[in-house]
């Protein structure tokens, strides 16, 4: 018997990073959405009005769904149960070898699996490796029944989930045609274009798109150590490269390649060619390597145990609260072990530990900056104090 649907729509994993703004975008096209999270500090935030972590405009439509009663909130697993639609959203990492933790998502559906029926739609948001959603329809499916398992990968930026929903086309597919209908339609409803693809189309479409975001800023940042090498301003060179010139303007400033997607899926994709993405090892080699790069060039001008450094950002992208993967503090610690005096400082992620960046500035012998906050286009530094600036956001006149 079909359990009686009491929403459009649940999303696992809800209150998190990529499944909370899907949430509010659905409850604002006037969906009834079922939030489902076992982080029930983060749903008390949400249930209050607060968004958790910094998301662009949403804060507006929280409200409005709260108001509207479209949004629910459940801890409780057969609360799934009620819902026509079911989108996992949860995080799916790689282990200490950098091989994806299939296991995390696998266990979700073993402990999820009698709250769904085959007259849902299961969409598959997380990133996953190539072929996952065709193991996972089997798996559902082993004891009978029809089941519709579609795949649909986020693709949003970090803090810009709201207005990129609006903007970009949603990749679509199912492991059935019925699957691939369903979700098309659902997602028709929030986003300006669907484009179908078969499921493992879709897979390596999110994995191909991270890893190249991942090679395209692996290049930038060999080029800055090479132009470091012969003492030139990469900066300088890479304007004269782009202006004007649309074969190379894609090439991203050098800066720290961190977060939670993108080393991550570039791995996911070496794992899934039997560690033969040589582009990827590459890359990572370069992007992990550049905390300690940047050490070794301060290590020839100074005694590091007689220096204090300030790490100006220590999120891993520009003007979000989000310090998960973070390379700034990996910098921190090869400066630690070289012994150096560290100082860090956050715009919007708060630490008791951090200071403010007038502090920082005032207070330090060098200033690293390790994520280009737009809080820092004015920051005047002293003129006694080294800079190193990889994306070139401090005013010009603030460096020696």
């Amino acid at each position: 018997m079909t359990p009686q649907r009491t929403h459009d729509i649940c999303i696992i994993g809800g209150a998190g990073h990529v499944g909370l703004p899907l949430a509010l975008v659905f409850a604002r096209a006037g969906k009834r959405v079922l939030i489902f999270d076992t982080n029930r500090a983060a749903m008390d935030t949400i249930k209050s009005g607060t968004m958790p972590f910094i998301e662009y405009g949403a804060e507006p439509l929280l409200a409005a769904a709260l108001k509207s009663g479209t949004l629910e909130f459940s801890s409780n697993a057969p609360d799934i149960a009620g819902a026509a639609n079911v989108i996992i959203a949860v995080g799916t990492p790689v282990d200490e070898y950098l091989n994806p933790k299939l296991r995390a998502l696998l266990d979700l559906f073993h402990n999820v699996r009698a709250h769904l029926d085959p007259g849902q739609t299961i969409i598959i948001r997380s990133t996953v490796f190539p072929r996952t959603c065709r193991h996972i329809h089997r798996l559902l499916s082993k004891d009978g029944g029809s089941w519709r398992v579609a795949y649909c990968p986020e693709r949003i930026a970090q803090g810009y989930a709201i207005r990129e929903l609006d903007e970009l086309p949603q990749i679509v597919s199912g492991c059935t045609d019925d699957a691939a209908d369903r979700a098309a339609a659902l997602f028709s409803l929030v986003a300006p274009q669907v484009i179908r693809l078969e499921v493992e189309e879709a897979e390596l479409a999110k994995l191909f798109t991270n890893a190249w975001r991942y090679i395209q800023f692996a290049a930038a940042n060999q080029f800055y150590m090479i132009a470091q090498t012969i003492g030139v301003d990469f900066n300088v060179v890479r304007k004269a490269m782009v202006d004007g010139y649309g074969r190379a303007a894609s090439l991203p400033s050098a800066g720290f390649a961190a977060g939670p997607c993108l080393l991550k899926d570039t791995m996911q994709l070496a794992a899934f060619n039997a560690s033969g993405f040589s582009l990827g090892h590459a890359a990572m080699a370069i992007n992990e390597g550049l905390p300690s790069f940047l050490v070794d060039l301060l290590k020839h001008r100074r005694k590091l145990d007689e220096t204090r450094v300030g790490i100006l950002g220590m999120a891993f992208k520009a003007d979000i609260d989000d310090i998960r993967d973070s390379l700034s503090y990996k910098l921190g610690k090869v400066l630690r072990f070289h012994g150096a005096d560290v100082r860090y400082s956050d715009e919007f992620a708060r630490d008791p530990t951090f200071v403010s960046k007038e502090e920082l500035v005032a207070g330090c012998d060098v200033v690293i900056v390790g994520v280009p906050h737009s809080g820092y286009r004015t920051l005047q530094v002293p003129s006694h104090v080294e800079v190193i600036d990889l994306w070139g956001v401090l005013p010009k006149a603030a460096e020696v």
